[in-house]
């Protein structure tokens, strides 16, 4: 390995790796691409963290995955990378690292290793299934519904099946997939897992075979949950590394912060005395659910939403929860080593239980000590109740999330490894701040990023060093792409799109000949607009549920001329170059929803401070959104075309201002005559 590292370092610079592996892999230099190279080289050389944006077409993949394996092969310690979309893991792990570790091995003098690692429950568990250890209960509803009874057994069945052929147990490779319910037949959480030192089927443990391959690989792709998981909850899941690339970074806090939230209903309590009623003392099990049916009940009285204050009746149920789940874990005793008087189902179904009981006890704790200070603006968590549909039940639950994870971020991320965070989407409103508040780094007193597109920021006490860079994009959006804001429409309502909202649609839509991407804030106004639409034109309307998104994507793609109307998942996933998408359409700012725990939360806390916390929360949601929304139109370097905001309010409100910064540097105008004839012309 000396070797090796002395002839890196002296005869291939990262402009040298870069320009070998875009000459072999037949593609041309970027500027942005060599300047994110260039960049992310200093950071791993200096150990201060950076932040890149880097439009669609920069090439970032390679800008980052170049400088990160020359390091990876100096250092002798794997880099790890971590993304958002399973789409992004497979195009890394599928594509682009095959691509390029070729390409580099004549220049490294040895071709890097890479590998992918997801978290424990992505993968079967061979104990499981060999053991015949009891499944999870599918719960009382699909109990007595023969039909959803019959369907889990085909699934299981053509699990187990599948166990005899798979050399990797990974369940994105199963296609088609099962659904939840059936893989939870056949794969164990962290806390269920036996461990290496107690399985009997250790040596062949898929899970550990990943890690295995993970912990000799010089790159290892996984995503934000398992970075998580490993950083913020101190589990050691990824092997030692000393750098973290974050793809897709808007998404960290988001994922962070999923990781970092517990719920808890009465019917989990009793679902997890269940697992312990062969186990332990009945009376001790009874004990914990009489609890869980005490919380259920309690439940049906208190108000759904954020709580300030903890009822007195659901902190009695609470706490007999907590106690009789630390009861229950007590009975089940320690965990037997390997080869002790235990078969293996009893030692799996006493695993399982002792992990639904902590589980259980650990929220039931944190939802008790979440109210432990008196101001609920310095409080830690954030407790809300909430209330779904399960087939024919109504279920309310108790759920505790972090206010903000920028403290768990600091120490525990960026405080350990050097960080390189990248999207397109990272400045907002013209400055890296926003986000950088978020992931908990320190922020200048002014907002304005320096000319080059560079911020930074330094906190002496923390060593929180970082700098921002934008290297921009290399589409002409001035050129190729028009920002029209809608100013002529009235404000969005609460009752659905309006009469001339609907005009306007059926206006652009028929000027583009088609070829448009509706982009809205709920299904319900992706579904009214479709409605609208197809009692109008005459061309193909698509709308998300009437298939997979996959599809709808793919027929959209294939049929110039059609029009995919949808919501959230289509605002950051479709990628469609060419003349299939020439308009863009967003119906309104999509700011979060004005009752979510969280968001209310958390605005009040920055006011609090002596903030702006619609500015800082909501807004800065709509605009990563808005952006992302609006990423969707320029794909390919010949694409062109409109964005067509469709809210007034960004054209009239003073936060308008903020939003409009936070999009590409279209060329802009107000005048609908103006856009369609744009459009008319790029139809031909």
């Amino acid at each position: 390995m000396a070797q090796l590292t002395e002839s890196i370092t002296e005869s291939a610079s990262v402009a040298d790796l870069l320009a070998a592996a875009v000459e072999a892999l037949g593609g041309a230099e970027r500027e942005g691409q060599q300047r994110m190279a260039a960049a992310v080289e200093r950071a791993l050389r200096t150990g201060e963290h950076l932040a890149v944006q880097a439009g669609t077409g920069t090439g970032k993949s390679l800008a980052y995955l170049v400088p990160a394996i020359r390091h990876a092969l100096e250092a002798d310690q794997a880099v790890v990378v971590s993304t958002a979309t399973i789409a992004l893991q497979a195009q890394l792990v599928d594509r682009d690292l095959p691509r390029l570790t070729k390409a580099l091995e004549p220049v490294l003098g040895r071709r890097p290793t890479f590998a992918i690692l997801k978290g424990r429950g992505n993968y079967l568990c061979r104990h499981k299934i060999e053991s015949g250890a009891q499944a999870e209960d599918p719960g009382d509803e699909q109990l007595f519904d023969p039909f959803q009874v019959s369907a889990l057994g085909r699934q299981v069945t053509r699990l187990h099946e599948w166990a005899e052929q798979t050399t990797t147990g990974d369940r994105d490779e199963l296609v088609p997939g099962v659904p939840d319910r059936a893989w939870r037949q056949v794969s164990v959480t962290a806390r269920e897992c036996l461990g290496a030192s107690r399985c009997p089927v250790a040596e062949d443990c898929f899970s550990e075979l990943a890690r295995h391959k993970a912990g000799a690989a010089d790159v290892v792709v996984t995503n934000h949950a398992l970075l998580a998981i490993d950083a913020i909850e101190g589990r050691a899941v990824l092997p030692e590394h000393d750098v973290v690339v974050v793809d897709e970074a808007h998404n960290l806090v988001d994922r962070v912060t999923s990781v970092a939230t517990g719920e808890l209903t009465g019917s989990t309590a009793t679902a997890a005395a269940r697992r312990c009623a062969k186990l332990i003392d009945q009376a001790l099990a009874d004990q914990l659910v009489d609890a869980g049916e005490g919380l259920d009940t309690v439940l049906t009285d208190v108000p759904l939403g954020r709580w300030e204050h903890l009822p007195e009746p659901v902190g009695r149920m609470l706490s007999a929860i907590r106690n009789a789940a630390w009861a229950c874990k007590q009975a089940l005793g320690p965990e037997r080593e390997k080869g002790a008087k235990e078969n293996d189902a009893d030692a799996a179904n006493r695993r399982f239980a002792t992990a639904m009981v902590e589980e259980v006890h650990d929220v039931a704790g944190r939802l008790l000590s979440a109210f432990d200070r008196e101001d609920p603006a310095t409080r830690p968590d954030v407790v809300w109740c909430s209330e779904r549909e399960l087939g024919s039940t109504t279920v309310r639950a108790l759920h505790v999330a972090p206010l903000s994870v920028a403290g768990l971020l600091a120490h525990r991320l960026f405080g350990q490894s050097t960080v390189v965070l990248t999207s397109a989407t990272l400045v907002l409103g013209g400055s890296f701040d926003a986000l950088a508040r978020q992931w908990g780094l320190p922020v200048e007193q002014k907002s304005e990023l320096p000319d080059d597109g560079s911020g930074h920021g330094n906190d002496p006490a923390t060593k929180l060093v970082w700098h921002g860079l934008d290297v921009g994009s290399p589409f002409a959006h001035a050129k190729a792409g028009i920002l029209y804001v809608a100013r002529h429409l009235p404000p969005p309502g609460r009752d659905g799109l309006s009469g001339a909202m609907l005009d306007e649609i059926d206006g652009l839509v028929r000027a583009a000949g088609g070829r448009a991407l509706g982009l809205f804030s709920s299904m319900r106004a992706a579904k009214q607009a479709t409605e609208d639409l197809r009692g109008r034109w005459d061309g193909t309307v698509l709308c998300q549920g009437e298939d997979s998104t996959n599809t709808l994507v793919q027929k959209f793609a294939a049929d110039t001329g059609s029009v995919l109307f949808g919501t959230i998942s289509l605002w950051q996933g479709v990628d469609v170059p060419g003349e299939s998408l020439q308009l863009v359409m967003i119906d309104r700012i999509p700011f979060p929803r004005p009752d979510d725990p969280l968001v209310a939360a958390r605005q009040r806390a920055v006011d609090a401070r002596g903030g702006n916390g619609f500015l800082t929360v909501s807004a800065t949601h709509a605009a990563l959104l808005l952006a992302q929304g609006a990423g969707r139109l320029l794909r390919g370097t010949g694409d062109r075309g409109v964005v067509a905001i469709l809210d007034s309010r960004v054209a009239t409100k003073q936060y308008g201002g903020f939003l409009r910064g936070s999009l590409p540097p279209f060329w802009t105008t107000q005048d609908p005559a103006v856009v369609r004839g744009a459009l008319e012309r790029l139809r031909g």
